[in-house]
């Protein structure tokens, strides 16, 4: 399988931080955001992986190169302005080919093993749902005890940035820029779209606070396993 890493957009709430920086670039313990989300995709087995770049992109190809430092392969996929999400995976499609790949945020901190994400049959895409944020308490799509995604309902879980897609399911994005959020209200229409409910640690880090507060977790987190 390959994947697909989300990293095109200006970050704007997390400016300063991000006029001269691209987000994914920024760091935590000495490592960018964009190499914690490589290692994770190799340990899950990923080793051919395609990243979008919009903003200050040249820098993440400086920073990253052809992925020969973790013996992976990373193919970029420019975007002269950003193609925002559903816009930027169809923009890459020849890159990824014509089997399922896994998309994730660059910008996102998740302790799920990624090899435990599958597309269930006659689905077009899988999603992964968290808890709700404090920052988007309305949650996003209701998951079923058939593990579908739907649209109302109780309990809604937040889309975590994370998920298998086919490129069926971008067969009718117009090319440009276009959202994800139309593609996913089609699919659940269409009863083609599944998720799964991660209950584990996961933070969109959107803001300098949020990225502050992750650095104060992993160094509470290494304290503790120096003790024991």
């Amino acid at each position: 399988m390959k994947a697909m890493i989300l990293a095109a957009g200006r970050g704007k709430r997390m400016r300063p931080l991000t006029d001269q920086t691209p987000k994914p670039l920024l760091e935590i313990n000495h490592k960018s955001l964009i190499e914690y989300q490589i290692e994770k995709l190799k340990q899950a087995g990923i080793k051919q992986m395609v990243i979008n770049h919009a903003w200050l992109g040249q820098q993440i190809v400086k920073k990253l190169g052809d992925g020969q430092a973790w013996d992976i392969d990373i193919h970029y996929s420019p975007e002269p302005i950003p193609l925002e999400t559903a816009g930027g995976i169809s923009n890459a499609l020849p890159l990824l080919g014509k089997d399922p790949f896994l998309v994730v945020n660059a910008d996102i901190w998740c302790e799920l093993d990624y090899s435990q994400i599958q597309l269930p049959k006659n689905k077009q895409a899988h999603l992964v749902m968290v808890n709700n944020p404090p920052h988007h308490l309305a949650g996003d799509f209701v998951l079923d005890n058939q593990n579908n995604l739907q649209m109302e309902g109780e309990s809604k879980l937040t889309y975590s940035g994370i998920g298998i897609y086919t490129a069926n399911f971008f067969k009718h994005c117009p090319k440009g820029q276009y959202p994800l959020a139309p593609l996913l209200h089609q699919a659940i229409a269409k009863n083609k779209l599944s998720g799964q409910h991660y209950t584990g640690f996961w933070m969109d880090i959107g803001t300098p606070q949020r990225l502050a507060d992750l650095q104060q977790r992993l160094k509470h987190e290494l304290r503790v396993k120096r003790k024991e």
